[in-house]
């Protein structure tokens, strides 16, 4: 089966950067989309950005120009590269794929989520 393992959430002061990753693993025939999502306590989870196979991207309003999403196909792995970090932006981040199986289907696979802290 499928498998998203993120890495790179933290505690970081207002102003600065983080860098999170998405590795997908397991009985991958193409990934078509990856995206990151976001989900703060006792709210609903929320698009940050998404990249699809043909690099396309969109952003959330709220972190244009401030997140860069990006993805290496060798890898199976998306990255979102969060500069001037605000304290709004502290949230669980969630990695979503939708990932082509070798039998012709595809599903949506989520992340188990990291948490980002930002300090002001």
């Amino acid at each position: 089966q499928v498998q998203l393992v993120e890495s790179g959430g933290g505690l970081v002061q207002a102003g600065g950067s983080l860098r999170l990753s998405c590795a997908a693993s397991g009985s991958i025939f193409s990934i078509n989309l990856m995206g990151w999502y976001r989900q703060a306590p006792g709210d609903q989870r929320e698009l940050v950005a998404t990249i699809t196979s043909t690099s396309s991207t969109n952003y959330a309003d709220s972190v244009k120009g401030r997140f860069t999403i990006s993805r290496d196909n060798t890898k199976h792995t998306v990255y979102l590269q969060m500069n001037s970090l605000k304290p709004e932006d502290t949230s669980v981040y969630y990695c979503k794929a939708l990932i082509e199986n070798p039998l012709g289907t595809t599903f949506q696979y989520w992340g188990q989520g990291t948490q980002v802290t930002v300090s002001s």
